[in-house]
């Protein structure tokens, strides 16, 4: 099944807390960015992955461009080129708000996913591309014993 954001791709904020008297609390600052995305995401759902099945998660997170860029690093993003985004925000963070958008709603909890492959890079049209399915119908590149 295949899902795509057409929004810049959100990283996953740690939560923050607050200290009321006694009372410390905490709270989520991504509650409007996680509906929203969520809502995006709900419209293209076709399967869910509710029992204890292994899935795989292919993520392809197309970044903006700054604006403060140069013309010719525009110019080659225009053209197609690949150009890999080193920056802020880092893989793990995108992967982890995925992981936890789509708990409870594609599936049952993020730790049936036993195989990530992921990349970020910069694109005209940012988005999101998100591939999931059976592990089974997959193969893991499992990596050789090291000895």
């Amino acid at each position: 099944m295949e899902i795509i954001i057409s929004m810049p791709p959100i990283a996953k904020a740690r939560p923050r807390f607050f200290v009321k008297g006694n009372y410390v609390g905490a709270y989520n600052p991504q509650t409007t960015e996680e509906g929203k995305w969520l809502l995006l995401a709900k419209g293209q759902i076709t399967e869910t992955f509710f029992n204890n099945e292994a899935l795989y998660l292919r993520v392809e997170f197309i970044m903006p461009v700054p604006k403060s860029s140069p013309k010719k690093f525009k110019k080659r993003v225009e053209t197609g080129e690949i150009i890999w985004h080193t920056k802020k925000p880092d893989l793990d963070n995108l992967i982890k708000f995925i992981k936890d958008n789509l708990s409870k709603v594609l599936w049952r909890d993020d730790s049936q996913v036993v195989e990530i492959e992921a990349c970020k890079h910069y694109g005209n049209m940012p988005a999101t591309k998100i591939i999931v399915g059976n592990v089974e119908k997959m193969e893991c590149k499992s990596i050789s014993k090291i000895e």
